[in-house]
């Protein structure tokens, strides 16, 4: 098990090694296995990607983000522009219900609302935002609404996750109620924490996952 002081400079050389991030202006804190980004980024993305990097290092079990947005005069963007940006993306996502997401923006926090049949059409309406000049942040408050209420097969989930990731076996529990799904146990990596999610995601009928799944 890595001690604090290794798992602070393994998220550290992460940073630096992705060239999408200026790592210089990225603190990083570590107590207990908690990792703490600080410091300020140029946009929303750059903040997401710094936190998918500390991710990625193995040993780390908890990752909390206190990093702030810090906009340069040249991507300051007005909220209607970035407003108007965030329709236009919308309607260029594959996939995306037309008319179904709603969009608001204020002070360049972007906030989703609506509903869509599947996670990964509320996933991706996030995505395409994500990267517009100008946003500070994204807010997907979108719902989602399955074209077949219940019917979420607990053994097609659990069938999924030993495709996808067999180091999980008999490591991670599923239950089903209704169109909710939960998952426990442990697991080794974030990597196979995101697989369960995405493994659950993927029944039809699912319109909540509560995901308590640790990393060991």
């Amino acid at each position: 098990m890595k001690t604090d002081a290794q798992l602070q400079q393994d998220v550290m050389a992460e940073l630096r090694w992705d060239p999408a991030l200026h790592a210089a202006q990225i603190g990083v804190q570590v107590l207990d296995g908690v990792v703490t980004l600080t410091g300020e980024v140029s946009s929303h993305l750059e903040k997401v990607d710094a936190e998918h990097a500390a991710q990625r290092v193995g040993g780390m079990r908890t990752l909390a983000s206190d990093m702030t947005v810090k906009l340069s005069a040249f991507g300051r963007r007005t909220d209607a522009d970035i407003a108007g940006s965030a329709v236009h993306a919308l309607a260029w996502t594959e996939g995306l219900p037309e008319g179904a997401i709603q969009v608001l923006v204020e002070n360049g926090w972007l906030v989703l609302t609506g509903s869509v049949p599947w996670q990964y059409q509320r996933e991706a309406a996030a995505e395409s935002v994500r990267c517009l000049w100008g946003v500070t942040g994204v807010s997907n408050q979108i719902a989602i609404a399955p074209p077949q209420a219940g019917g979420v097969s607990k053994a097609g989930i659990e069938a999924a996750l030993d495709r996808r990731a067999p180091s999980t076996q008999h490591r991670v529990q599923v239950e089903v109620s209704g169109g909710d799904v939960t998952l426990s146990g442990s697991v080794r990596s974030w990597a196979d924490r995101d697989l369960a999610l995405h493994a659950a995601w993927g029944s039809p009928g699912v319109r909540r996952v509560v995901n308590h799944i640790a990393i060991v």
